[in-house]
């Protein structure tokens, strides 16, 4: 297991780990689907809890096992993998994703 002493050691490797367009997708539409279940628990019924797991981890694994074809970081480093997802998700959101990705020489 590879030690990282802060977010800013872990983000390139995070991204790395995230090289196909689609699998970063597939985050995207996980960390908004766990996002919109967490809103829809806590407003409406908290039933919708128990699928927010399944939402955001169930896309973003199948990118990583079927696509990327590696191990999600969530199984070795699980909250800065979390806190990745959504700044990876914010920075798609703003249009910057790719800027970074560039940045970081991975582009």
């Amino acid at each position: 297991m590879r030690r990282f002493d802060s977010f800013a050691e872990f983000w390139p490797y995070y991204l790395r780990e995230h090289s196909v367009a689609l699998n970063r997708r597939l985050h995207f539409a996980g960390t908004l689907a766990a996002l919109l279940l967490l809103i829809a628990g806590l407003i409406s019924h908290p039933a919708w809890l128990l699928a927010v797991p399944l939402a955001g981890y169930g896309p973003a694994w199948a990118g990583h096992f079927f696509i990327e074809r590696n191990r999600p970081a969530t199984f070795t480093h699980p909250w800065w993998s979390l806190r990745g997802d959504f700044y990876m998700a914010w920075l798609m959101i703003s249009g910057r994703l790719e800027r970074e990705r560039a940045r970081l020489g991975l582009a």
